[in-house]
């Protein structure tokens, strides 16, 4: 069976009304997705700015101080499925610079959901506060302004160009380096332009001046040098020094490393010293944090993300050199980061005391005791600093949507108030419950259970397990600050309020639970040790007293894809059915999109592992259906692995239906193709999991 992924198709224009037995009157799925998603939040001199994706509608919203009274700054419309990223300030608090359009794939091509027929492109705007009137300046993106606010640097094709705001224009291209491009950053006087200029095994720190058009690789080695920041008299830059791994491969369990380290750089005279240095063993392989750079110049210190202690915690070096102080010590990770306009303090995300939510704290840079800034049973994240020093975030709870807020007098205001829909279901929404059980080899995992509300004593509902992707992630007692689980929450709310019982799995080498479970042994590629989880969730299900052990369902998208994959191929005497939202299906294909050097012929041994973690290994084993939902513009996941497993099940007989999305990419750019997705999802679930429905596995 195919369902055409076109919104006239009339099965995808209603929801199903089938469903389980019993099941609560249920809101609809176009009410749970109607709240807008904030991202990108970014203060100025004088507020605030925010991308807001009301279903597909993406646009830049500002808030200014005093009053911080959040309104719309851009009138775009149309659910177009062009991304909105890169909003900058101008130094003068007047105007937002801003890039338009997703970015390329391998040939070049930038993404086009709505398959416009001469295709699509990222392009540089800038509007000023004062009109709303935004005005094309270039085509490109990672954006860079000077200083004085006279010029934006940005990357286009391969190379660094500038353009004058004030122009209507074309940009100037002013460096052509070999390799790729990021990480642009002005000096604080604007003479000097630093860059990294990453080529494949090893990257460089670059320094352009635009005074005599020069050129300067700095510190150059054999190593992956990055995140340049500079001094604040602009005199020196610092970088991190990442070592090579030969042979290391993703998805696979990456304990130690060559120990990464921070140097600093003379820029006048070129001379490197180096000032810090990872020790061997835990914490030699670096780690990031969640967005933003992973170092930062506060004053005379350098602040960076380490996990000596098997946490992501934040350290400060002074710049000249010396012992790093733990900032954020604790059984816990930090996520988001942003510094106070002294540079005195730093303001953090973390799920300190709190494991499975997220809450915002300040620490100063010199050391001390965190401060907690919100607590509570909410999830915070994402905290900027504006010039008056307010500091604003994003929010959310278990039955509120994301949305923008600031911190004064000790209280939390929304930036945006009216934002949320006043019909949006809140009041109808679950409070997810933090369930902890054992896997099948006894790894202690976290989950998120959502219990529909109005079930009987002794009656025993369908079942749905979720899984997230990444796998580099963690879904929360509450809305997500990530618009991919935004969706994926809402889902599970709304499942919910159709009658199912849905576990959201946190399944080991996601995040938020240390070192040793995110690298945990023979993950992904080198043994699928996930599957464990996956089965200990779904013997969990089944013996619960309100779950029916016959409809016990699974979906998730990616990295859940794949888990849902592997549960179906593994494990189809437990899971009736599933929804595989583009999944991953060959391990050796999937790695070659990410590491195109990647050969199995030479890799016998890290071949033959990875295709028996994969579900293909075991497809022989695979007799419940499965809808498999994939965009053909996918850049994470080949296309192919939705198109060979199809094959594959079909020589089975294997009940299969699919939703293809033509020119979408890995997460749908567009508003009704996850509406799409998602309807066809909960019909394929109430049609195979409800009553009697196992006769036609």
């Amino acid at each position: 069976m195919t369902i055409r992924a076109r919104v006239l198709c009339p099965l995808l224009a209603v929801v199903a009304l089938a469903g389980p037995a019993n099941a609560q009157r249920a809101f609809s799925l176009d009410r749970i997705m109607s709240a807008p998603f904030p991202s990108g939040l970014t203060a100025g001199p004088t507020g605030f700015a925010w991308v807001q994706d009301d279903r597909g509608v993406r646009n830049i919203w500002v808030a200014v101080g005093p009053q911080y009274v959040g309104h719309a700054l851009t009138t775009n419309a149309g659910d177009d499925g062009q991304e909105i990223s890169d909003l900058q300030w101008t130094p003068d608090g007047k105007a937002l610079a801003y890039v338009r359009g997703g970015g390329p794939n391998r040939q070049g091509e930038i993404p086009n959901p709505t398959s416009e027929p001469l295709g699509a492109e990222r392009a540089i705007w800038l509007v000023a506060l004062a009109d709303g009137a935004p005005r094309k300046l270039a085509v490109g993106n990672g954006t860079a302004i000077s200083p004085d606010g006279t010029l934006i640097a940005y990357v286009n094709r391969g190379g660094i160009w500038t353009v004058r705001i004030d122009t209507t224009g074309n940009g100037h291209h002013v460096v052509s380096p070999r390799g790729g491009v990021s990480s642009l950053s002005w000096a604080p006087d604007g003479s000097m332009l630093a860059f990294t200029s990453s080529r494949g095994d090893h990257s460089f720190i670059g320094v352009y001046r635009p005074g005599d058009s020069s050129l300067a690789y700095l510190d150059p080695s054999v190593d992956r040098d990055r995140d340049p920041a500079w001094s604040p008299d602009g005199h020196s830059l610092a970088f991190l020094r990442i070592p090579n791994q030969p042979g290391a491969l993703p998805f696979s369990p990456r304990r130690e490393a060559q120990p990464w380290s921070i140097r600093v750089v003379d820029v006048a005279t070129g001379l490197a010293r180096e000032v810090w240095h990872a020790e061997p063993g835990m914490g030699s392989a670096f780690q990031s944090l969640e967005s933003g750079p992973a170092l930062y110049w506060a004053g005379d210190r350098l602040v960076f993300p380490w996990e000596r202690d098997g946490w992501i915690h934040l350290y400060a070096v002074p710049a000249r050199g010396g012992t790093a102080v733990l900032l954020t010590p604790g059984a816990f990770e930090v996520e988001h980061v942003a510094l106070t306009r002294d540079a005195r303090e730093i303001i953090y995300s973390s799920n300190q005391d709190d494991v499975d939510r997220r809450h915002l704290w300040r620490v100063p840079v010199q050391g001390g005791t965190p401060r907690a800034l919100t607590p509570g049973n909410g999830l915070e994240w994402s905290p900027v600093v504006d010039g008056a020093g307010t500091v604003a975030l994003l929010a959310s709870t278990g039955r509120v949507p994301a949305h923008a807020e600031r911190l004064a007098g000790g209280a939390r205001h929304p930036l945006a108030p009216g934002a949320i829909p006043a019909d949006f279901p809140s009041d109808q929404l679950v409070e997810p419950e933090q369930v902890i059980f054992s896997s099948a080899d006894g790894m202690r995992i976290h989950g998120q259970l959502f219990l529909p509300r109005g079930a009987r004593r002794g009656e025993r509902r369908p079942a749905l397990l979720f899984f997230h992707g990444g796998s580099r992630r963690q879904m929360l007692l509450g809305f997500h600050y990530r618009g991919y689980y935004h969706n994926a929450y809402a889902m599970n709310q709304y499942l919910a309020s159709k009658g199912y019982v849905v576990l959201s799995v946190n399944y080991r080498s996601g995040i938020g639970y240390g070192m040793e479970f995110r690298e945990a042994l023979n993950y992904g590629a080198r043994g699928a040790s996930e599957y464990r989880d996956v089965m200990g969730a779904g013997l969990y299900l089944r013996s619960r007293p309100d779950v029916d052990p016959e409809r016990i369902g699974l979906w998730g998208g990616s990295y859940g894809g794949y888990l849902t994959a592997l549960g179906l191929a593994r494990s189809s005497d437990l899971f009736a059915a599933g929804v595989d939202f583009h999944g991953v299906h060959d391990w050796n294909v999937v790695i070659r999109n990410f590491v195109p050097s990647y050969d199995p012929r030479q890799n016998a041994e890290i071949a033959r592992r990875a295709y028996e973690s994969s579900p293909m290994a075991s497809i022989d084993g695979w007799r419940s259906p499965v809808l498999l939902i994939h965009g053909d513009d996918d850049r994470n996941v080949p296309f192919s692995e939705s198109v060979d497993l199809a094959a594959a099940l079909r020589q089975r007989g294997v009940a299969l239906e699919q939703l293809i999305f033509p020119d979408e990419i890995h997460g749908f750019l567009l508003h009704r193709s996850w509406m799409a997705a998602y309807r066809a999802a909960a019909d394929f679930f109430d049609r195979k999991l409800a009553p009697g429905a196992g006769a036609t596995r």
